[in-house]
Order: C-alpha cells, then sequence, then structure tokens
C-alpha cells in the first residue's frame, strides 16, 4: 500500500466523486474521468464551497470501487 493516497474524492455536479490525483493537475477545460467513469470538467474539481460538500451525496460506485482495489 502507497504511504500517499492515489485519489481524492471531490463534489461536482451530480456528486461527491473520487478522482486520481493527477485529475487536479489537469487544466480547466479538459475533461477528467473519475473511478466510477463519471466526466467531468477538471474546473469543477477546484474551489468548491463547503455547502457543495454538503449537498453532494457521496457516489457509491467510486466507494465500492476504491474498497475493492486497495
Amino acid at each position: 500500500m502507497s504511504e500517499y493516497p492515489s485519489y481524492v474524492w471531490r463534489p461536482v455536479t451530480g456528486g461527491r466523486h473520487a478522482f486520481p490525483i493527477a485529475a487536479t493537475k489537469t487544466s480547466a477545460g479538459e475533461p477528467v474521468s473519475a473511478f466510477c467513469g463519471a466526466e467531468v470538467d477538471a474546473a469543477e474539481l477546484h474551489d468548491r464551497s463547503e455547502m457543495d460538500w454538503i449537498r453532494e451525496g457521496t457516489c457509491m460506485r467510486c466507494s465500492r470501487t476504491l474498497a475493492n482495489h486497495p
């Protein structure tokens, strides 16, 4: 197991999804994929409010994918 996490959770339109760390370095306007397959613009990974974290539910597909693949 890696000493550092290989993914981050981010609230985006439609839910709170898990993304590879590399997705956080992707330029705005470029698509990024969550572990569940959901695609969003990389700009959605940044500058989210605390209300976004509260409002968006956790994607259970991302959660199960990460639980099954350490």
